[in-house]
């Protein structure tokens, strides 16, 4: 039993430890947010055609500029909308190419999925992907129209 809870314990602290990145492109700024085991950085960026094209040299410039690549990235969140087209196809295209290429997961959330949620700060989305049981990798775009 001990060897067990040892195991579990290990899953758990690793599960807790993971860097985690998250994109949001679908209003006016792009945000990302990594999330480490010690610290919470940010950047956003205005949201134009330029920066769409862009967004992973955005991307990793953001990770360099935290001492951080794509290789220290364990799971990413990338809101799904409702929002603008182009950025997120973009941002969908980009976590999907990450997940086929380094095995990265992801979750698509959109702020709607939290029902009867206020105040929804982005260092949460984690945690509310897991209480409203967001499915990992799994892609459900919602477009303005």
């Amino acid at each position: 039993m001990i060897l067990f809870s040892s195991a579990l314990e290990a899953i758990l602290k690793n599960k807790i430890n993971m860097n985690k990145l998250l994109i949001d492109v679908v209003s006016e700024k792009i945000f990302l947010m990594v999330i480490t085991k010690d610290d919470i950085y940010n950047i956003t960026k205005e949201n134009t055609k330029i920066n769409y094209e862009k967004l992973t040299i955005i991307i990793k410039d953001f990770l360099n500029s935290n001492s951080l690549s794509l290789d220290d990235i364990n799971i990413i969140y990338v809101n799904r909308g409702p929002g603008s087209f182009a950025g997120i196809r973009n941002s969908l295209s980009f976590v999907k190419a990450l997940y086929v290429t380094r095995k990265i997961d992801y979750y698509c959330y959109s702020f709607d999925d939290f029902k009867d949620q206020k105040d929804i700060k982005y260092e949460n989305i984690p945690n509310l992907c897991d209480k409203f049981k967001i499915k990992k990798n799994l892609i459900k775009p919602i477009y303005l129209s």
